[in-house]
């Protein structure tokens, strides 16, 4: 038997479970950026809004992955921006206004000038809000089968098709997590 809440670390996807009907998470795709005992801080991969980077962040409109529009992070801070980017390992030198989080992936302070990070970003999304856990929270949603914990692939961060995520993702997970992703948004029209 596993321990509550295995598999929580930075670098791995919540992906909900049918069964989390929070309007909030219904079909997140959540990165996890950050876990330790205070909590679990991420960003919802799928749900891109229809307001584009350029009206809100003009200096960062060229550096965003396509489709270049914010992101909704998730229901907290949601005045707030949070920039997610790849940067590849420079030697052990970070660029000024990048911070790793695990492997490639870091959050960019937007406060930086662009210059600094334009060659060397391998792919930047913009969030308005994020989600965010208590100590213990997440790992009780966990336990109690409102979210499965998978690894991340490479192009999740920025897929191109970021609504069909949490089909994509469960597909490819072995067993009965692949036949969830047939289950369709409303079981009763089925």
């Amino acid at each position: 038997m596993s321990e509550p809440g295995a598999g929580l670390a930075a670098g791995v996807l919540l992906v909900a479970t049918p069964e989390l009907l929070d309007p909030n998470f219904e079909r997140a795709v959540v990165l996890l950026l950050d876990v330790d005992g205070d909590g679990a801080l991420g960003v919802i991969l799928n749900r891109p809004s229809a307001v584009p980077v350029g009206e809100v962040l003009p200096d960062w409109d060229d550096l965003v992955a396509e489709p270049d529009v914010l992101f909704r992070g998730g229901p907290v801070a949601t005045d707030s921006a949070l920039a997610v980017a790849q940067v590849p390992d420079l030697d052990g030198e970070e660029p000024v206004g990048f911070r790793r989080m695990f492997g490639a992936t870091g959050v960019v302070d937007l406060d930086a000038p662009t210059e600094l990070l334009a060659d060397v970003l391998q792919g930047l999304r913009i969030f308005a809000g994020y989600a965010g856990w208590g100590a213990e929270q997440l790992e009780a949603e966990v336990d109690e089968g409102s979210w499965y914990v998978v690894p991340t692939a490479p192009g999740d961060l920025f897929a191109e098709d970021p609504e069909s995520l949490w089909v994509r993702v469960l597909r490819r997970q072995p067993g009965e997590l692949a036949w969830v992703s047939t289950r369709p948004t409303d079981p009763g029209l089925n």
